[in-house]
Parts: C-alpha cells; sequence; structure tokens
C-alpha cells in the first residue's frame, strides 16, 4: 500500500460507526480515510507522511449541523448584531452604537435578542425609537419567529391599528388596539417586504464569514434549513453556487426550499426545476422546508389542546397550522414520489401529529422509499406519537441546546403550556428507546452552533457552561441520552439525513477524512463538563480548514 499523506496518532478516535468502537490512529491518502486502527497504522507512514501527534485528545468525524442557516447567521454578525447580549438595556445601547457608525444606512438591520429580556417577551417601538428615531429599524429576535420595529418602520409599511393581522401571524398591540412593536411570524412580512434586497457578493461574503465560523466548531457539512424567498436576508442559494464556482466552498451543504404557505400545489413544477439548477460539487438543493407551525414563546406553535392563560385555565388559542393538513397530505406523497425529502419544523404536539401523518399519506400512495424525511425541533411530541418516528422512517431532528430550564422555558413556555404536555417537551430519551433516528443542529442563528454545548445539554439537560441563564436545575432528567449517542447523532445521524453517510458522518475506510479534533477524550471527565469541550483542528477531506491557536 502507499504511504499516506496524513496520519493522525497518539488519542482516542471516536468513529461512530454502529459498534461505536474506539481506535488510537487513523491513516489519510488523496482526501479519503485508507486505515483505521492502532499501531499497524504506523507502517504506512513515509519521508513525506504528516503526522498528527493527538497528544491523548479526541479524533472524531466532522460534526454535521442537520438544521442551521449560515448565510443568515453570518450576515447578522456583519449587521447589528445582539446575539451575545442578554438584557434590554444592553440591546438598546448596542442598537444606538451600530445607528451612529452606520449614518448612511437606509435602515438598521440586524438582530439576534431574547425574548426573555422583556416583558411577555414583546419590546417596543418607543423603546426603540429612542436610540433610532431617525430611520426605520427591523430587528428579528434569536429564533427568527418575530421582530422588533421602530415607529418608522411601522409608518412605512402602513401598519396602524386598522391594520389586520395576517392568516399567519399576529401584530402585537395594545389595549386600544395600536402595533406596539412586535410583529410576530407572518407579520413580519408586512415591514420585511420593504427592506433594501441583499447585494449578492454580500450573501457571498456573509456564507464565508460563516463557514469559518461553523468550521471553527468542528463541523464540515450541514443542511441549510430554508434557501429561497423568505425573510429579510435574501436567498442563500445563489450564494453557495458562487462560493463554490470560485472554489471557496469548503463544506458539504445540502439546501432545503422553502415551500411557499401562500400557494399550493402549484409550486412543486417550480421546486423540481430549482433542485436541477441548484446543484454543484459541494452543494445540492435537494430537500424542501416546510414550516409547519411557529414557536410556543408568541403562542403560534400548534398545539392539540390551547394554550393556558398562566393560571392553569385553557384559553381559545391553539396556535396555527401554516399549511393545511388537507393541502399537507396532498403534497406529501407528490414530494416523495419527485424523491424530494421533507424537512419539516415543527414546535407543537398537533405540528409534529400533521407532519407524521403525511408521511404515512405518501407512505401509503407511493411506499417506502428512501427520502429520509425528518422533523426538526420536535419540542411538544405526543407519546402516542414518539414510536411512529421509527414505524415511519421519519429522523428526529433534534436541537438539543433548548432541552434546558432556562428564563424563556421557565417564564414564557412552562406556564402556557400546563400538564401534562410540559413533561412532553424534547422527549430524545424516548424516541431513542422506541428506535428513531436521531440527527441533530442548532438553528444558528437562533442559538450557538457550537454541537458540544447542545451536547452537553443532551446529556445533562441543562445548559453547558458559559450558556447558563439563573440557577436551575436539570430539565426531565428522564429523557436525557448518552453521550456516544448525542456524537453520533452530530456526526453519522446527520449524515444520514444530508444523504452523505456513503461519504462522511464515521471514520470507515474509504470515506472523506472529514475530522474534529477536540481539545480532551469527553468520554473521561465528568458529564457536567462536556460542554466545556472545544474544537482545536477541523480536517475537510484531509486539509486542514480550521486551527485554533493553541493547536
Amino acid at each position: 500500500m502507499p504511504h499516506a499523506d496524513l496520519v493522525f496518532t497518539g488519542g482516542p478516535v471516536f468513529t461512530a460507526n454502529t459498534v461505536r468502537s474506539r481506535a488510537s490512529a487513523v491513516a489519510v491518502a488523496k482526501g479519503r480515510v485508507v486505515a483505521v486502527g492502532g499501531d499497524d497504522v504506523h507502517e504506512l507512514v513515509g519521508p513525506k507522511t504528516e503526522i498528527v501527534d493527538l497528544r491523548g485528545r479526541m479524533l472524531l468525524p466532522g460534526f454535521q449541523d442537520a438544521h442551521v442557516h449560515p448565510v443568515w447567521g453570518g450576515l447578522d454578525m456583519l449587521r447589528c448584531d445582539l446575539a451575545e447580549l442578554s438584557t434590554a438595556a444592553e440591546y438598546l445601547e448596542a442598537i444606538g452604537e451600530y445607528a451612529a457608525a452606520h449614518p448612511d444606512d437606509e435602515w438598521v438591520l440586524g438582530g439576534g435578542w431574547q425574548m426573555s429580556a422583556f416583558p411577555g417577551g414583546t419590546p417596543t417601538a418607543g423603546a426603540l425609537d429612542a436610540v433610532v428615531p431617525d430611520r426605520p429599524a427591523f430587528l428579528p429576535n434569536r429564533d427568527g419567529h418575530g421582530a422588533w420595529v421602530n415607529s418608522a418602520a411601522l409608518r412605512l409599511a402602513g401598519i396602524d391599528r386598522n391594520t389586520p393581522d395576517p392568516a399567519d401571524g399576529r401584530i402585537e398591540r395594545d389595549a386600544d388596539g395600536n402595533p406596539t412593536g412586535t410583529l410576530h411570524e407572518g407579520a413580519m412580512g408586512l415591514v420585511n417586504r420593504h427592506l433594501p434586497e441583499e447585494a449578492p457578493e454580500r450573501l457571498v461574503e456573509a456564507l464565508l464569514l460563516a463557514q469559518r465560523y461553523l468550521h471553527s466548531y468542528g463541523i464540515t457539512a450541514w443542511q441549510d434549513a430554508i434557501v429561497g424567498a423568505y425573510g429579510d436576508a435574501g436567498d442563500p442559494g445563489p450564494a453557495y453556487l458562487a462560493a463554490d464556482a470560485a472554489g471557496s466552498l469548503t463544506a458539504r451543504v445540502v439546501g432545503a426550499i422553502w415551500w411557499d404557505r401562500k400557494k399550493g400545489l402549484e409550486q412543486i413544477p417550480e421546486l423540481i426545476e430549482r433542485r436541477a439548477r441548484d446543484r454543484s460539487a459541494r452543494y445540492a438543493a435537494t430537500s424542501i422546508k416546510i414550516m409547519q407551525d411557529g414557536v410556543a414563546e408568541n403562542f403560534t406553535a400548534a398545539m392539540l389542546e390551547p394554550y393556558c392563560d398562566g393560571h392553569g385555565h385553557f384559553t381559545d388559542n391553539s396556535g396555527i397550522s401554516f399549511v393545511d393538513p388537507a393541502v399537507l397530505n396532498e403534497a406529501l406523497p407528490l414530494l416523495d414520489a419527485e424523491g424530494f425529502q421533507v424537512h419539516f419544523h415543527a414546535i407543537g404536539d398537533r405540528a409534529v401529529r400533521e407532519c407524521l401523518d403525511a408521511v404515512e399519506h405518501a407512505i401509503t400512495r407511493n411506499g417506502r422509499g428512501d427520502n429520509r424525511h425528518h422533523i426538526a425541533h420536535i419540542q411538544v411530541v405526543h407519546p402516542e406519537d414518539v414510536p411512529r418516528f421509527r414505524e415511519l422512517g421519519v429522523a428526529a431532528n433534534m436541537q438539543s441546546l433548548w432541552a434546558a430550564l432556562d428564563p424563556q422555558m421557565v417564564e414564557l413556555t412552562l406556564p402556557f403550556l400546563g400538564s401534562p404536555r410540559d413533561a412532553w417537551q424534547y422527549p430524545f430519551g424516548d424516541l431513542l428507546r422506541s428506535g428513531a433516528v436521531l440527527a441533530a443542529g442548532s438553528d444558528w442563528s437562533v442559538s450557538t452552533p457550537n454541537p458540544m454545548a447542545a451536547i452537553h445539554t443532551a446529556v445533562n439537560r441543562t445548559a453547558a457552561p458559559g450558556h447558563e441563564e439563573g440557577e436551575h436545575g436539570a430539565f426531565l432528567l428522564e429523557q436525557a441520552i448518552d453521550l456516544a449517542t448525542s456524537l453520533t447523532a452530530y456526526t453519522a445521524g446527520s449524515a444520514w439525513v444530508n444523504h452523505l453517510d456513503a461519504d462522511t458522518g464515521t471514520v470507515e475506510v474509504g470515506k472523506y477524512a472529514d475530522f474534529a479534533i477536540l481539545d480532551r477524550d469527553p468520554f473521561d471527565g465528568p458529564a457536567d463538563e462536556i460542554g466545556a469541550t472545544r474544537v482545536l483542528q477541523t480536517f475537510v477531506e484531509g486539509a486542514r480548514v480550521y486551527a485554533a491557536p493553541d493547536a
């Protein structure tokens, strides 16, 4: 056998294969793994072989984020980025400073604020007017399901007390019906359709900034959870194609094309055409994104029973199904027959059930295929629906970081879900025990893309070090999953969802040398230190795409 180009040795190798075997050395030639083992791998070392001494640190497959928004995350970093702040006062100070530093910008754009910083999760236009009085401001919150706007933006969009709520959203109002400055879900479109269009080169800049950031967390592939005309940041798809054509896209990316909920089945030929057009060496738009509901904090997540009023009494609101279930049940068989994977957003138990029902309709009509449909977020899942993931072959796409008792959960979620469904949240343990395929993602820029922080929460059901907000105990600890399972979900599981498992997701002979090196072996330390684990180096096809200063 020819000599290897690269040999990793001197530390544990988490292979993430089905038997979860451990090795201590890996050899790479021409971008692919040629040997996995121990001392025998050293026989492949030649005079030109680069040897990477792991020094007891762990090598594992590159992480794959199965639900992320990199172009939008990168654009947030270029705009007024509030993601690292946590209080209303900090947000207003940062927005004022940004506005002063960008006096020529037609709009003040950015976002990343968290709902728990404001009473009821709804900031006001009046507060924003104090720091941006001279031009419109549009600032989506951290989860992207609501936006903070100032009075200038409301005036420009013509939003007043007589403006009706759109069918898929809500305008936050005072007791007299006047808009207060927070727009939920589809109501954001009343303003963001007036935003200036981002230049294509700006979106490429945002993508490359995001790619560097994701590589720093060991992420080598991902599924962009929305490509298409959605939101205020422009369509990410052309940026991927441009970056790949220029040779600067180093990640492997699957694009999930946005299902326009204002249209119906007539859009399917457009989706087929786009899939054929949006394909390059490292990017393929082969998935369809269907956002079936909103989020629990603004009462738009679709629930089987109505929300509570915070005092244990039911209201008359059970959330919004953005896509009529009758349409969904017709769309899924057609999309499935065309070979599309469907990537669902479902937060509430009714939305989860509607998505599973639609997949069942597709199986009834088409038989079982290999499209690997998956449901992201899965916050509230009725116990009767847990085994259906395995039965229908639907992957559970976890955003594990959210399964903790943070202020948003304690103040804006638990009082309004009520018992027993407050105990049905993020049932990763039950899904694992039922035999479901687990994949994992971050939803960045909603939350950090750091896989080890999310894995910490999946294992401990508490926030990772540096992500704690207040003193809270473990959240539904019976739904915790073990470290090996969580690492496998973030590597092999997401690779399976991304249809990249033939070449990536595990450390095996013949697969691409897409790796991450951690600063420790997380199995050797206490579980409550998992989230402190850092990525030191990241490789794609054996080429180093990230190295920490202390690597």
